[in-house]
């Protein structure tokens, strides 16, 4: 399995011995950054292939249909004849945008979807750049899809998209909150901001079972961050047609949902590496993990996709406000204190699992009181609606 495990470093190395064989080091340098870009850029391409199709299997299967089963053997080339059919599309710009802005939007939103790739560990010892400070990085580059969607709605001139880019001021920067507190928790356990060392500090636990409180939060922020229902009110269909790229088409439409679907894998591979111990697991190659439990979280996205109904606007922000954000620094407190009193250990483990337990069960009980509590809120303002209109009942 070793021979497997470094497969893929064994080609780059080779792909670098056969350029430093005619080319001086910095040209052979050169030729395997612009090599590695060229890679990012279709390893993204075949991504947004494979989860779409999967997607719409996912999706299929749940509504008891059976998906895309025209284009190919069981539909696989389904989302090959969709890029086609969208790339010949006409590229329309509406006549009173602003053109230069417009035009930019679909460029900039890709092309922090595609750096954040430089991060993330695929493997042992596959990884762009390990930086020191590489989560400071992911949030920073997780910003910019903020003023990306809002400069869309905003140079589109349409209410409809500016309405979008309104909500993605108010979503993204809500949960980009407690997603920045769960990353925190991660660091102060690991004792680092690389995400190497990250995944190396998940050797003996992986921090889902140490702090399931962050896992959880991360994973419930990662999907708002997604726009993903029930998180969707961006590009909400039925209350502003397709949000802050509605009069989008062709080849600009389709590198937003290139974004899309980038982002995707790359919030499920954090979350892997984050929570999930990375690619560490014995017997198969540490990449081929990598990408089974990326998969594993992506299917499970899919799988609330396609079973939750979409949130109000007032509702979403809520939950983020008064449930997300608390419960975050609230186990950001705990977590600190444990760590600090603690060893690391079977102890600490044991601890901060049964603090995040008793965590997660305390707020499950304040909203069960909370919903119960509207409930009967909305039973008695009912009735004594019903009270004034028919009058006093006669006794």
């Amino acid at each position: 399995m070793q021979v497997l495990d470094d497969l893929w470093i064994r080609i780059a190395q080779w792909l670098r011995g056969v350029f430093d064989s005619f080319l001086p080091p910095w040209a052979a340098q050169l030729v395997m950054d612009v090599l590695g870009i060229l890679l990012l850029i279709v390893w993204g391409i075949v991504v947004v292939l494979t989860f779409t199709y999967m997607e719409r299997k996912v999706i299929a299967r749940v509504g008891d249909r059976i998906g895309p089963n025209r284009a190919g053997p069981l539909g696989i080339f389904q989302a090959i004849a969709d890029a086609i059919k969208m790339l010949t599309k006409e590229d329309v710009t509406p006549t009173n945008a602003d053109r230069a802005l417009f035009l930019a939007a679909p460029i900039v939103i890709i092309i922090p979807a595609v750096l954040l790739y430089a991060v993330l560990p695929f493997g042992r010892g596959m990884v762009g750049v390990d930086l020191s400070i590489a989560v400071v990085f992911v949030v920073a580059m997780g910003g910019i899809p903020i003023l990306t969607m809002l400069m869309a709605g905003w140079a589109s001139n349409n209410k409809y998209a500016l309405l979008g880019g309104f909500r993605t001021v108010a979503q993204l920067i809500s949960y980009e909150v407690p997603m920045v507190v769960a990353l925190l928790t991660v660091v102060l356990l690991a004792g680092t901001m690389s995400t190497v060392g990250i995944v190396e500090a998940q050797a003996t636990f992986p921090f889902a079972l140490v702090t399931p409180v962050a896992f959880v939060v991360y994973m419930l922020a990662g999907l708002a961050e997604l726009n993903r229902t029930p998180f969707d009110l961006l590009e909400a269909d039925s209350e502003i047609v397709a949000g802050y790229f509605i009069e989008y088409s062709g080849m600009k439409f389709a590198m937003f949902f290139l974004a899309e679907y980038i982002n995707l894998f790359m919030v499920a591979g954090m979350i892997t590496t984050l929570f999930l111990a990375g690619w560490q697991w014995p017997i198969l190659p540490s990449w081929l993990w990598f990408l089974i439990k990326v998969i594993v979280v992506i299917f499970l996205m899919m799988w609330i996709r396609s079973t939750i109904p979409r949130f109000r606007i007032d509702q979403m922000l809520g939950f983020a406000w008064k449930a997300l954000v608390p419960l975050s620094l609230v186990n950001l407190f705990v977590v600190a204190l444990v760590a600090k009193l603690l060893e690391p250990g079977w102890a600490r483990t044991g601890v901060l699992f049964v603090s995040n337990l008793a965590l997660l069960a305390a707020v499950g009980f304040i909203m069960a009181r909370q919903s119960r509590k509207r409930e009967e809120q909305a039973r008695a303002a009912g009735a004594a609606a019903i009270r004034r209109y028919y009058g006093s009942p006669i006794r």
